[in-house]
């Protein structure tokens, strides 16, 4: 059974920075591609970053330079460093874990991100 436990989420003033963390257990972690989602109120799910079993790393265009997500496979865990927060990165953030090449994806339960003065 796979899990997805997020941490790390908080209150933070603008300028700030979080780290999120994500343990998965359950599938053979070091095989998924490893995500980071995030949802305002009110709006749609986004994606933020995406880190390959090669950790390769991509980034949504509005958090290039100011987010950087990275992997520990002896963890089993993933990463979201996030700073330089604005009110607008106020969202639950959600760990995705994804086998490639297939549409087998898992979610965690998520951590609240409030950026606020």
């Amino acid at each position: 059974q796979v899990q997805l436990v997020e941490s790390g989420g908080g209150l933070v003033e603008p300028g700030g920075s979080l780290r999120l963390s994500c343990r998965a257990s359950g599938i053979i972690f070091s095989i998924y591609n490893m995500g980071w989602y995030r949802q305002a109120p009110g709006k749609d799910r986004e994606w933020v970053a995406t880190i390959s079993s090669g950790s390769r790393t991509k980034y949504a265009d509005s958090m290039k330079g100011r987010f950087t997500i990275s992997r520990d496979n002896r963890k089993n865990t993933v990463y979201l460093q996030m700073n330089s927060l604005k009110p607008e990165d106020t969202a639950v953030y959600y760990c995705n874990a994804n086998l490639p090449h297939t549409d087998n994806h898992a979610w965690g339960q998520g951590t609240q991100v409030t950026v606020s003065s």
